[in-house]
């Protein structure tokens, strides 16, 4: 569907050459487009998409089966996609951020995966990293609060081995540094006012 003004906000971010991100298997985050990375069934592909219109960004991201996938990669899947929906359900106004990263890291390494920790979920409006980080890990009650009007991403990605990680030669791709698979889901969310669920904003029609 088109939607008039609207631009990728990830094009030129940083300098970062391609519209979106894919990741592939073992590539947790910011994997570049190219024609020549060819998909086979059994793949998992990450999508990351971040979208600029009248002044504000949103940053959405899932990832896929390519055809009949693994049991384990399909595990995967839905203790990542848990987790968002953990995450998600603490992102209340009175809530902290330690909150949010707490439900997270409970559900992926309560089924024996990991969470990257390096990187972060983030603010997110009118520039498209802001304050507060949003960590897939953490304590409850620790960090900043969470207030009516603040816009956040969260985005869980979790690793079926280690947590760790390293950027490629590309100096964008990062991989799991045991060769791993690994799983990235986001919804850009708003807090909203007397605690309720938070408006998800990153829902497709």
């Amino acid at each position: 569907r088109s939607h008039p003004g609207a631009r990728p906000s990830f094009k030129g971010l940083y300098d970062f050459p391609a519209t979106l991100c894919t990741s592939i298997n073992q590539e947790v985050v910011h994997g570049i487009p190219s024609p020549r990375r060819v998909l086979k069934e059994g793949d998992l592909l990450s999508v990351d998409v971040g979208v600029w219109r009248d002044g504000l960004h949103a940053d959405s991201a899932a990832t896929f089966p390519v055809g009949p996938v693994s049991p384990e990669a399909q595990r995967l899947l839905q203790v990542t996609r848990d987790a968002l929906s953990a995450g998600v359900a603490q992102a209340r106004a009175g809530n902290h951020v330690g909150d949010i990263g707490h439900a997270v890291q409970q559900v992926a390494e309560g089924a024996g995966f990991s969470v990257v920790r390096e990187l972060v979920g983030h603010g997110i409006g009118s520039s498209f990293h802001e304050d507060p980080q949003i960590p897939n890990y953490g304590k409850p009650k620790r960090g900043p609060r969470l207030m009516p009007g603040m816009t956040i991403a969260i985005e869980p990605m979790v690793n079926v081995g280690g947590p760790e990680i390293r950027t490629l030669e590309d100096k964008w791709t990062v991989v799991t540094e045991d060769g791993s698979l690994s799983a990235h889901f986001e919804h850009t969310v708003a807090i909203v006012e007397n605690g309720g669920l938070p408006r998800i904003l990153t829902v497709a029609d």
